[in-house]
Order: structure tokens, then sequence, then C-alpha cells
């Protein structure tokens, strides 16, 4: 096991809150509370979608963040809490109600979904409590920084993470933060970014991460194996002495992120997990990716990464450094599109876009900062189910997905031979999303109540929701489309499977409260298209 080490600090060292309550109303600041769409492993699984199309707050304390989420109708109500000014142990207490688990001591995630917490303008801090997650899904924490967080002294919040998960957490999405301690295990200080007991398909992205002892973790033990589907991109790793990450099982991908003073080691990989590692840049670093301080062998798969006065240690029993040649071990498949920027321009591009307060900006895969995108984009690649590593050659990573050889779709007519739902088709005034879509199709044309327009994934699988403000019980669907094989019919926001079946039609399921519906499209006979995706309660 390592042992704690000092760590080497650098020299450098509107809606309106009232009182206790929340008012609801206009932003009176840009959040920029939806303006990025989830990448990486967290658009896996149904997607990473947060609070969007609920309700928006504001809040100043950490006790008014724990009462948006009690306020809420129930757990799975979305809510977008927009986080203003420094959030700490003196403005922070514990909230009870019915739609929450909140705590004193940390900003409490427990047994809720649907919840985007986003800092306001220049972002927001929580000094000293960390954000902790558990049993919790769809969740998104954006342009905000979190540090000081302490296990040991005082005060103590969160077991000393910055950010942790723990518990079956399923689709996170940490984006544009500032995580940073002041010191290792001996001055207090944890993890910055942790996993434990069952979290997957999370996505950490233009983050900055510095002065600690550890970067962070999956996995708590080497038998603590079920966490997986990770992904970090365009992060900044700076002045850490290990775990960036320490990965125990499980299959992570890191692209386009800059190593800078790893003082010890970096990517651990143990325990038959699977690291790929795209187009990295690792300087002043030592030990940066390999197996360490364990015999419980990792593997991981390398390609287009620089190393710039990177040291690395002897080999022995429990010390596997992957360097100074490196070669890959494993191939991983990811089942989403990516683009890499050259790793020679990752310094200045992650520079420019990664932390809280750097406007959400964005690469655009060519080495170039963007605006931040304000739709799903057209590259996102759909999955059917949980990606699996392999032997073979992981496919080349693409800006865009392939596009289909076959001519555009065209409308479709209505199923014959099945007896139609009656009522009120309560898709029409609702909200849509989905994985992709085809040029010259719309998400919205699967509810506008015309068969003359249709949506098409950009390839031959896809997913296509229909979104409500509030619960919303159903109990028939009728899909107006053609090409359609086989497909999955799920609860949007718990990903719970509620029919699966073949072909177009009406589709008949126990009455059933949620606020999404997601069509999955697994295999098709040529182009699918939807025209129309009905819902009814009866």
């Amino acid at each position: 096991m390592k042992r704690s080490t000092a760590l080497r600090l650098s020299a450098v060292a509107g809606v309106a809150a009232i009182g206790g309550g929340i008012a609801l109303g206009l932003p009176q600041e840009n959040a920029s509370a939806a303006t990025n769409v989830a990448s990486g492993f967290a658009s896996a699984n149904g997607g990473t979608t947060g609070g969007a199309g609920g309700t928006t707050v504001r809040a100043t304390t950490g006790t008014q963040i724990h009462a948006a989420l009690c306020n809420r109708a129930a757990t799975d109500t979305p809510i977008v809490i927009e986080v203003q000014g420094t959030i700490n142990h003196g403005n922070t207490t514990k909230v009870a109600g019915s739609s929450c688990n909140t705590a004193a001591d940390r900003i409490e995630l427990k047994g809720v979904s649907n919840v985007t917490i986003v800092g306001v303008g220049s972002g927001a801090t929580f000094d000293q409590l960390g954000i902790h997650i558990r049993d919790a899904r769809n969740i998104v924490v954006q342009n905000v920084t979190v540090k000081n967080v302490k296990k040991s002294g005082s005060p103590l919040s969160n077991g000393g993470d910055a950010i942790g998960m723990e518990s079956t957490v399923r689709n996170v999405w940490v984006d544009h933060v500032t995580l940073e301690a002041s010191g290792g295990e001996s001055e207090g200080f944890d993890g910055l970014f942790d996993m434990k007991d069952d979290v997957q398909y999370v996505t950490l992205s233009y983050s900055i991460l510095r002065n600690s002892g550890r970067g962070g973790l999956v996995g708590s033990s080497e038998t603590d194996t079920a966490n997986s589907f990770i992904t970090y991109h365009h992060n900044k790793y700076e002045n850490i002495d290990s775990r960036t990450p320490l990965l125990r099982g499980g299959v992570a991908h890191m692209f386009n992120n800059h190593y800078f003073k790893l003082n010890e080691s970096g990517i651990n990989s143990r325990a038959g997990a699977k690291a790929k590692v795209d187009n990295n840049y690792f300087e002043d670093s030592k030990d940066v990716l390999g197996t360490f301080y364990t015999a419980a062998a990792g593997t991981w798969q390398v390609s287009g990464n620089v190393l710039d006065n990177v040291t690395w240690s002897a080999k022995s029993a429990e010390n596997n450094p992957a360097g100074p040649n490196l070669v890959s071990t494993t191939s991983v498949t990811v089942p989403y599109t990516f683009a890499l920027d050259t790793a020679a321009c990752v310094p200045t591009v992650v520079a420019q876009t990664a932390g809280a307060g750097a406007g959400l900006k964005v690469s655009d895969g060519k080495c170039a900062v963007t605006a931040a995108p304000t739709t799903a984009p057209a590259t996102a690649a759909p999955t059917t189910a949980a990606p699996t590593s392999s032997a073979t050659k992981a496919p080349t990573a693409s800006a865009t997905a392939s596009a289909s050889a076959t001519a555009k779709p065209t409308a479709t007519a209505q199923p014959t031979g099945t007896a139609q739902p009656t009522g009120t088709n309560l898709s029409i005034g609702a909200g849509t999303d989905g994985s992709s879509k085809a040029a010259g199709t719309s998400y919205g044309n699967v509810r506008d109540g015309k068969t003359t327009t249709v949506w098409s994934p950009n390839g031959a699988t896809g997913d296509i929701s229909i979104k409500w403000s509030a619960a919303t019980k159903l109990s028939k669907v009728n899909i107006v489309g053609s090409n359609i094989g086989s497909y999955e019919l799920l609860n949007g926001a718990t990903g719970a499977i509620l029919k699966s079946g073949t072909g177009s039609g009406v589709i008949t399921i126990p009455a059933t409260s949620l606020t999404k519906l997601t069509f999955k499209i697994k295999t098709s006979s040529g182009t699918p298209s939807i025209a129309e995706f009905q819902t009814y309660a009866s």
C-alpha cells in the first residue's frame, strides 16, 4: 500500500433567495445552466440531463440548496439549483422533507434524481464543504469550486472528499469545476473526486484538480470493482501526489487531459481495470501510467500521448510502470464518438477552457476553443447496453458519427390492424430530446401531431424521449414509424425497462407515472424513422 507523503504545494499560492426560503423568478445573472451537453460515458445509459426542464431556483446558502431539494413534489422531480456566492458550514444545515435526505456537514444529494447544481456567472464556491452523491441518478454539477474539504482536523466534511459518490449511483456529469485542497492526508485531506460501491456512467470534463495528495479513486478496495464506465477529458491535474485516478476494476477513458506535476504516480490501473488513454499531455511528472503499490494488475490502451519530462521508477512485484515506452496491454471500445485534439495543443486548450468561471468554453476537437453547444451534437453515438472491452482493436476516434448512405427518411403512415388508443395525446405540448438526429429531421417532429414530419437517428439505432415538467401517468404508447426492428421502452428518469418488442404500433404498459419516457431503437431494417411518439393515460 502507498504510504502518506507530504504534498509539494505550489509556491504561488432572477431567482432570489429570501431568508431561509427560496422565491422563484427569472435569474438576474446568467448561470449558463443548460448550455453544455453531457459527453463521454455520462451520455450513455439514457444520458445525463440533470434537472433540465424542471423548476429553476436560486440559492446563496447550503440550507437553501437543501430546502430546494426538499420542497420538490418527489425525489425525482427535476430541478435546477443556481448557486451564488460562498457555501460553507456557517450557512448549511440539515433540512427535512419527503423528497430529500440531507445532512448538516455536506451538500447531500442522497436518494434523489434529476438534479442540476450550477454556479452563477463566475461560479460559486463550496468552502470546506463537500458534495456527496449517494443512491442517486441523473445529476449534473457545473461551474463551481469545491476546496479544502477535510476528513481530520476542523471542520470535517464528506470524509475529506471534494466530490464523493457511492452506493448505486448512475449518470453523473461534473463539468467546468475546480476541485482543490491544501495538502495531503497528513494535512487532513482525502480525494478530490472519489467513486465507490457501484458508481457507473460518470464524466468529469473541463475541470481543474490541484494541490492534493490524492486526485481520486474508482473503487475503495481491490474487491470493490463494480464501479465502471468513467470518462475524464479536458481536465488539468496539477500538483497531485497520486490517483489521477486510482482505477480498481471497470473501464475508464482518459483523453485530452493535461497532467502537470504528478509527484508520485498518475493513472493507476489495478485489479483488472481497463484504462483507455488517448492524446493526453503528461508534463514534469513521475510514473504517469501503470499498476502501482499492488500486485493486482490492471491494463491500458494508449495512443497519441505526449511525455514531456516524465520519469519512471524500476519495475518490481508491486510496481509496474507503463513507461518509458508506452505500449497497449488491452483494447477498449467506448459507446460514444469523441473528437480528439492533438496532444501537443492540449495544455493550451485546457488552460483556456477548464475550471469554474471559464465561461463554459469547450474545444472544437481541432485545437480551437468555442462556446459550449446548446443542443445535443449530431455526433452523439447511441448506446443500448453497457460497453464492453475486447481483445480486438478499438475503432479510431472520430469527430462525427458515420452518416447513413440511405435516402432521407420520408413520412410514415399510421399503422393498421391495431386498435388505436383514445383520449388526449399527452405528447402534444411536452418536451423532447434524443441521442442524435439525422439531417433534415427534428426531435420535435414526433410530438407535432403530424405524420408528414419525422425524426430519425443519425445511424441505424438511437433513442427519442418525451418529457414532462411534472409526473404524468401513462398506460399506452403509439409509435407511428417505419423500419424499426427491436426496441425498448424505458422510464427515461430511472432507466427501467417498461416494455421491449419489435416494430411500431401500440404498446401497452402498466399504468406508470413518470417525467420522461424513452423509446430506444436497438435494431432496424433500413433508416428508422418516427413520425409520432404518442402517449396516453389509457
